[in-house]
């Protein structure tokens, strides 16, 4: 994906705001070789490129000054009630400089699996995104897992599935998290009991003779 952005020449809180009620957001550009750049971006733009899943995990071409780098987005920060985006960091990209970066999972076929179709059971998707080491042409832009082979009490680890080429996952506690599992649904309740028919109400006592 493609961007453009404006070099900034004034920083502070105060230069901020005003940048932000002309419709601009302030960011800034670091790492590489290169020094830290201050930066300044359309805000409706940005709006709509920060819906869009690529623009948060895939390496961004970005243009200044009529010049192109490879960066990735950072941090985003947002107004706590308005729909708008306050500050955004990017990071340069070395090629030849292995990078983390958070990339989404995508699921696909769990329909068409023996524990959906047969068993009718419950699918967990435990974990949405995995934190990943690799250099940036390898940096997928999200990792797909086929779910088409689960039956009836499984789960599905990380060790189970196949990373892209040159890919490699960064777990912080256990080496092998689940990444989904099966679970069987409830039994359905047994139809209660028929209730016990009412009992007949007791017969009034007939009127004496005079």
């Amino acid at each position: 994906m493609k961007f453009v952005a404006f070099e900034r020449a004034k920083q502070g809180t105060g230069a901020s705001r005003r940048l932000r009620n002309t419709g601009k957001t302030p960011g800034i550009v670091y790492g590489g070789e290169g020094q830290p750049q201050l930066i300044e971006l359309d805000h409706n733009a940005l709006w709509h490129a920060l819906k869009k899943e690529a623009f948060h995990s895939s390496i961004l071409d970005m243009e200044v000054d009529g010049k192109s780098s490879k960066v990735l987005l950072r941090d985003v920060q947002y107004h706590p009630f308005k729909q708008l985006v306050q500050h955004v960091d990017f990071q340069r990209v070395d090629a030849r400089t292995r990078l983390q970066n958070n990339v989404p999972v995508h699921y696909k076929g769990e329909a068409e699996s023996d524990a959906v179709k047969l068993d009718h059971c419950v699918v967990n998707h435990v974990i949405s995104e995995l934190v990943i080491s690799c250099l940036p042409g390898d940096l997928p832009e999200f990792i797909e897992v086929d779910l088409s082979g689960l039956k009836k009490g499984m789960s599905l680890h990380l060790e189970d599935i196949k990373l892209p080429k040159g890919v490699s996952a960064v777990t912080r506690g256990k080496k092998n998290p689940v990444l989904v599992s099966v679970v069987a649904q409830a039994a359905e309740e047994a139809p209660a009991a028929e209730a016990a028919p009412a009992p007949e109400p007791a017969k009034g006592k007939g009127k004496g003779k005079k």
